[in-house]
């Protein structure tokens, strides 16, 4: 089978030479478009593949009408709203992401990001710590039990919500679970989200909830931009709420109104962050190119998301 690696930001060359050997040794054949600056390019390249591996590369109609032979796209990373899942299964492609990959590095970009904000930008003056500070997770994927690792190190105390019922996975973590979405900005001195873009989570981040925080409380976000109600949550920022912080890993349509208004109430990442690290970057790529050689070896589907 052909396998491409599309890319147009792209893997470590370390990476790149590992997901050569793992396919290369299954008797696949593997090429490459790296850094590609035109969608022509692309649709070029998978004229003949069997097989894609791709990181935040848009995948609609046309890119997959253009590749007649393509049984397999994985996505090196959790989210894929860049693949358009209605048509892969509407012909026949399995779209897979690799989930748990970049769970420690967007983990640990969390924390990295809290203590910038408790300690006032490094700037000097005197900040706060997260010791003894309430937790509260929104949607407990890999992520999230990420954080709570982290989190528990450093003596907090976590509580967590999500839409399915991971009761379970919450008390062997140690965390409370909470019942609600509003029960988390209720009671959490921050506030830390890890939602996909779906349906029912875009715009879900609002006025109303975000204004049920605690006094001097901190919103996170490393998860989608789209999750934010961005028009309200700045004017709750601006008029209702002036104790409260947001950061984020994914800089706001509105960023420049953020900044100008909120100043050290507000951060964002100059481009998202979460998933950049060497190790993360090398161990999606691995982990795509080692499930589509389990797909074409024994039809393995197991983290299939259409």
């Amino acid at each position: 089978m052909k396998i491409l690696v599309a890319t147009e930001k792209p893997f470590a060359k370390v990476a790149v030479e590992g997901i050569r050997q793992i396919i290369e040794s299954a008797g696949h054949e593997l090429v490459t478009l790296e850094s590609y600056t035109d969608k022509a390019q692309l649709l070029a390249a998978v004229a003949d593949v069997h097989a894609l591996i791709i990181r935040s590369d848009l995948i609609d109609a046309e890119v997959m009408t253009a590749a007649p032979q393509l049984k397999i796209i994985v996505r090196a990373g959790a989210g894929y709203d860049n693949v358009d899942l209605a048509t892969a299964t509407a012909r026949n492609i399995v779209v897979m992401n690799t989930p748990g990959q970049n769970s420690n590095a967007v983990a640990e970009l969390v924390f990295g990001m809290l203590i910038f904000n408790a300690r006032h930008h490094f700037n000097g003056k005197s900040g706060s710590e997260l010791k003894g500070k309430t937790l509260g997770i929104v949607a407990y994927g890999q992520v999230g039990r990420n954080v709570t690792r982290i989190a528990k190190g450093m003596e907090m105390e976590v509580h967590a919500y999500d839409f399915f019922d991971l009761a379970e996975r919450m008390k062997a973590d140690g965390v409370t679970k909470e019942d609600s979405i509003k029960a988390i900005f209720e009671k959490c001195d921050i506030v830390s989200l890890h939602l996909p873009a779906t349906a029912d989570t875009k715009q879900s981040i609002n006025r109303a909830l975000v204004g049920l925080m605690k006094p001097k409380a901190v919103l996170i976000n490393t998860a989608r931009k789209e999750i934010i109600n961005e028009t309200e949550l700045l004017a709750l920022l601006l008029t209702e709420r002036p104790d409260l912080t947001y950061l984020t890993d994914i800089r706001p349509d509105l960023h420049n109104e953020y900044a100008e208004a909120l100043g050290e109430r507000y951060f964002a990442t100059p481009k998202k962050m979460g998933a950049q690290t060497a190790e993360a970057n090398i161990n999606a790529g691995l982990a795509a190119a080692r499930q589509i050689c389990s797909f074409f070896a024994d039809g393995c589907t197991k983290f299939q998301v259409n």
